[in-house]
């Protein structure tokens, strides 16, 4: 097989891999009782029939060695070069490293290969081989190990093979983890299927027979294939779409295989007029490839059977590459252009998981983003440019922006839809043009979160939420050891470097950012800190935090790590509290508020606050009025608080008796005074007979 496209010498050298091999693992033995070294050739063997490389197949060969024998990475090097070693490192399992459990293990290992996969594409070549050949010999395994190792191989190997445009072996993983985790769903589709096999082959050779000729009538060449269905494919739409087998089944699949795009075209009106077409069931990949470079026209007939006809027309390189994806590299390497597509858009994509690696926080957080993104169902948008952006089906304009460019998704404010202002939360639709529109001071929201659908947009939101919350740590934590300081008759500018490194290797800091952030994060107390670098002793447990006579003021933009309490919402004017809470900074509270009884009894954790002089922005406040069961009673309110400047954040209303009901608002306000302004407004209303601030 090999010396079918390798030179003899290089044939040579997967011989001795493979003699390396043999010798490595030997005594070794699988599961099924045969000699271990059985295995890594046929993962080989499978990558020989993609006609890769010969570094690739000798790395195939000895890609359990460095795991599973005495072998060290610097022996693989020293025998067959820096290239192979990188690749079986690559392709080597993390196994001498403790995780705190059994998903972060798993989700570390699929970092670490999709890292390895970023710096040489063929480490992902050789994991998917040896996946699918542990598929294929499954049936050792106990079932609960066989039903986890499928759920893995649909969730995610498969899904990358797909991304990469490798069709075949999607497909036969798809359809061994299919059988693994389902059986008995596999067994009776697969029963169902010989069944339907036997009645429709009639009806498909009649269509193949007519199809075949109308092309040779209209002059054109063309290989027409009655197109199998899978298993799996066949049980996701079943699922997906809640159809009956009988319906999944109805639909006749063929393949038209051509010389030319230009052929492409003309195959497709010559169908279009043997059969109906379908509306809005006609794609054009060939003009707007899917994002893992897949080509093809793909159209939906109705049969003078009264059966829908699926057909897929494309070229011979088009097909080559849908079957090999980005294995065509190698594959049919003679034809540079072949795989141009499929190679431009794999590199993309790995460009995009180096920036989600780098803005996850931690590997289960960048297995999130990825799976979000093996999983695309695309839509088509345009840039005023005239660009082309490929999204997933329910991408929004912020997800757009992102895909521009990240510093345009952290800026972004509004976007033009087709030249008309819309929401950033709009769900784009296929053929929509839009425009971001950014300005230099904003920056991505929280609330963004809940409607992004791309990992590049929620890794990027994330990351800059966190650094952003780090910074607001800093400054608030730099805020409270002054003031903490200010007791004992000292500030941080005033100390000697001694104390302060003293401090910090006492605590653990790595500087002193790192000590700001902790005491902002309410990890660390002020007073704490304070008490170590004014005597080298740490303050007694129960002591006070609060004995510095200035109270810490609350400016209303602090942003994450200083937040109001929900029981009972304080706003400027109020007389307020601070509780420290390990993890989120400070939480404000009224000083009449009911919780503080229960929190008395750890007065280290209260610290004094007080509202700055002049503060601005909005806070949301509790209302509840009782009003009479009158027309137009809502509205008439809601019209009073937009005229007072209050914006309404959520209503509730519940009916009291025949004569009344009580309605419950969450409105923003400035201050205690607009709030006092607001009830005196409502009070004059005629419908309105009780109303008062509500704390929970």
């Amino acid at each position: 097989m090999l010396d079918e496209y390798l030179e003899p010498e290089q044939v040579a050298e997967v011989y001795q891999a493979y003699l390396f091999g043999a010798e490595a693992h030997d005594g070794q033995h699988r599961l099924s009782g045969e000699p271990y070294i059985t295995h890594p050739v046929a993962v080989a063997r499978i990558l020989a029939e993609l006609h890769v490389d010969h570094l690739s197949i000798m790395a195939a060969i000895l890609h359990d060695v460095i795991e599973d024998t005495e072998i060290a990475k610097e022996l693989v090097e020293k025998r067959f070069g820096k290239d192979v070693a990188e690749l079986v490192d690559g392709v080597s399992k993390l196994t001498h490293i403790h995780f705190e459990n059994k998903a972060e293990a798993q989700a570390e290992n699929f970092r670490k290969m999709m890292l390895a996969m970023t710096r040489d594409i063929r480490v992902i070549l050789i994991k998917l081989a040896d996946r699918l050949h542990n598929m294929r010999t499954l049936g050792v395994m106990r079932p609960d190990k066989r039903r986890r190792i499928a759920r893995e191989t649909l969730d995610i190997y498969a899904p990358i093979a797909n991304r990469l445009g490798m069709n075949n072996v999607r497909l036969e993983l798809e359809d061994l983890g299919f059988s693994a985790m389902y059986p008995w769903r596999s067994r009776i589709l697969d029963e169902g299927l010989r069944k339907a096999r036997g009645n429709r082959k009639e009806i498909v050779t009649k269509m193949e027979e007519t199809i075949k000729t109308r092309l040779e009538q209209e002059g054109l060449n063309g290989q027409v294939i009655g197109r199998e269905k899978h298993l799996y494919s066949i049980y996701k739409k079943m699922r997906d779409k809640h159809l009956a087998f009988s319906e999944v089944m109805d639909v006749y699949a063929f393949r038209i295989i051509v010389d030319s795009v230009d052929a492409c075209y003309r195959v497709l009106g010559a169908i279009h007029n043997l059969y109906t077409p379908v509306p809005g069931r006609f794609k054009d990949y060939i003009a707007i490839p899917k994002a893992n470079g897949y080509q093809s026209l793909h159209t939906v007939l109705m049969s003078p059977y009264g059966v829908a006809i699926e057909v897929q027309i494309r070229t011979e390189d088009m097909h080559k590459v849908s079957e090999a994806g980005i294995a065509a590299h190698w594959l049919y390497k003679t034809n540079e252009n072949i795989s141009n597509n499929a190679q431009k858009r794999a590199r993309q994509w790995l460009h995009e998981l180096l920036e989600m690696q780098q803005n996850a926080g931690n590997s289960i957080e960048f297995l999130e983003h990825v799976k979000i993104d093996l999983f695309p169902d695309e839509v088509y948008v345009l840039t005023p440019n005239g660009e082309i952006k490929v999204l997933p089906r329910g991408a929004t304009a912020v997800d757009f922006a992102y895909a521009v460019h990240t510093d345009v998704g952290n800026q972004c404010v509004a976007a033009k839809i087709d030249r008309r202002l819309m929401p950033l939360r709009t769900v784009l639709l296929n053929g929509q043009t839009v425009e971001i529109v950014t300005s230099k001071g904003a920056q991505p929201n929280p609330a963004w979160l809940d409607f992004v659908t791309t990992a590049k947009a929620r890794s990027n939101i994330r990351a800059f939420l966190k650094n952003l919350r780090k910074e607001e740590a800093t400054i608030l934590g730099m805020r409270l050891l002054n003031k903490s300081l200010a007791a004992h008759g000292a500030a941080l500018e005033e100390l000697a470097e001694e104390p302060v490194q003293r401090v910090l290797g006492e605590f653990n800091f790595e500087n002193m950012e790192q000590m700001f952030s902790e005491i902002g994060f309410g990890n660390q107390m002020a007073m704490v800190i304070a008490r170590a670098l004014m005597s080298g002793e740490r303050e007694p447990a129960g002591e006070s935090a609060r004995t510095s006579a200035r109270p810490l003021a609350i400016k209303g933009t602090e942003g994450a790590v200083v937040t109001y309490a929900k029981c009972c919402r304080p706003i400027p004017g109020d007389p307020i509290l601070g509780f420290v809470t390990s993890g989120r900074g400070i939480v404000i509270h009224t000083e009449d508020c009911k919780n503080v009884a229960e929190y008395r009894n750890r007065p280290e954790k209260w610290i004094d606050v007080k509202w700055e002089q002049e503060i601005e922005g909005e806070f949301p406040i509790d209302i509840r009025m009782l009003v009479y069961n009158q027309r137009g009673v809502l509205a008439t309110i809601a019209a009073t608080l937009s005229e007072m400047e209050a914006n309404i954040e959520n209503v509730s209303i519940e009916e009291r008796d025949g004569l009344h009901s009580t309605l419950s608002f969450t409105v923003s306000v400035k201050n205690r005074q607009h709030l006092a302004r607001i009830m005196r407004h409502l009070r004059k209303l005629d419908m309105v007979s009780r109303i008062h601030r509500l704390k929970r």
